[in-house]
């Protein structure tokens, strides 16, 4: 018997190594295959375009956010550019034209009060979830909880929620005559909003950690919180009707949406969740005589698919949020800040720009 087929071949000949060229490429779509991987399900790099986050996080500030502590939300656009923003030259960098489901991996944590979160802005309906201008502010309350804002100060189920010592709001700050200090607005992270025509009242943006030691100053005679009084409706303020008269300082009481929770549907609760059933939950929500009807159908209840959270701005007269355009449903949610890995000052040049002393930074 011939047992030669069991015998290795040695007369194989060795394969041919690849060109440099075919090895850069192998090695560009492995550092595009992996970065991809690490973007879409640990996490990304994002950057503070505005001052709704002063003084906690500042413009010019580089974040590191995990998408993993709340789970990572699978794409909804199958079809986009990798590394791109949606829109670039004036042209979409994504297909619209295929879109997925809402799926989100299982997470090492749920959303908080006072985390700070990264999220796609809900206003900008039409566009899709993932596609649309990512935002970050601080969420308030969480799903099922009552929020109320009273002169300024948020209340979450009737307890005044916690401020953070660097969020900060506008004052009118008056003088006995005597100049504030440059450097004090330097030293104190003061912003000099308005200076009226008698030389001594100003508005100032005030941090609340350096709010006490601004007051102890002797040429300080007194220092007023700006706060539009409750019963001033703003009509840019959600839910933008004149059925509540509400603004951004005095605004509520709101019960988040919880998904499970059942509401019945009336005039009121139509006003405040229509947003929630119609365009985040896809429902066709309409009128039936004296009630209402939903996906054609006659209904006295709605019950929510989604949790909702509400965010908000640290820097609270400088911030649009949840108080303009309403609660922030799961699917948008993107990850949880975790860390400032740079910061750069735009007014300085060269290395002064570089805030040192907030690079690698826990954001909390």
């Amino acid at each position: 018997m011939n047992w030669k087929f069991l015998a290795k071949n040695k007369t194989n000949a060795p394969k041919p190594k690849k060109s440099k060229g075919r090895e850069w490429l192998d090695a560009l779509l492995f550092a595009i295959v992996a970065a991809t991987i690490i973007r879409g399900l640990l996490f990304s790099a994002y950057a503070i375009p505005s001052g709704s986050m002063e003084g906690t996080e500042l413009t010019g500030d580089y974040l590191f956010v995990s998408k993993f502590s709340y789970g990572a939300r699978m794409p909804v656009t199958l079809f986009s550019i990798p590394f791109t923003e949606p829109m670039m030259y004036g042209m979409k960098t994504y297909y619209s034209g295929v879109q997925l489901p809402y799926f989100r991996l299982p997470g090492t944590t749920e959303i908080k009060k006072n985390d700070v979160v990264v999220f796609n802005k809900p206003s900008e309906t039409g566009t899709p979830v993932d596609q649309r201008t990512t935002l970050i502010k601080r969420c308030q309350a969480t799903p099922g909880d009552i929020l109320t804002i009273v002169n300024a100060q948020v209340y979450i189920n009737g307890k005044a929620a916690f401020d953070p010592p660097k969020s900060q709001t506008d004052y009118v700050v008056v003088t006995d005559g005597r100049n504030i200090n440059p450097q004090v607005f330097d030293d104190l992270n003061l912003t000099l909003l308005e200076t009226e025509t008698d030389g001594k009242t100003f508005v100032v943006v005030i941090p609340n950690n350096n709010l006490a030691t601004f007051k102890s100053y002797s040429n300080i005679k007194s220092v007023t919180p700006i706060i539009t009084p409750a019963g001033h409706r703003d009509p840019e303020v959600f839910p933008f009707s004149p059925r509540f008269n509400w603004n951004q300082d005095n605004f509520g009481p709101l019960t988040l949406p919880k998904k499970g929770m059942t509401i019945k549907l009336n005039d009121s609760t139509v006003t405040l969740y229509s947003t929630a059933i119609e365009q985040y939950e896809h429902n066709r929500l309409g009128r039936s005589g004296d009630g209402f009807t939903l996906n054609g159908k006659k209904a006295d209840t709605y019950t929510f698919k989604l949790n909702y959270y509400w965010m908000m701005g640290d820097n609270r007269h400088n911030s649009l949020d949840s108080r303009f355009w309403g609660y922030v449903p799961e699917d948008h949610i993107v990850g949880k800040a975790m860390i400032t890995w740079l910061s750069l000052d735009s007014s300085k040049t060269f290395l002064s720009k570089i805030r040192w002393s907030r690079v690698l930074r826990p954001i909390n």
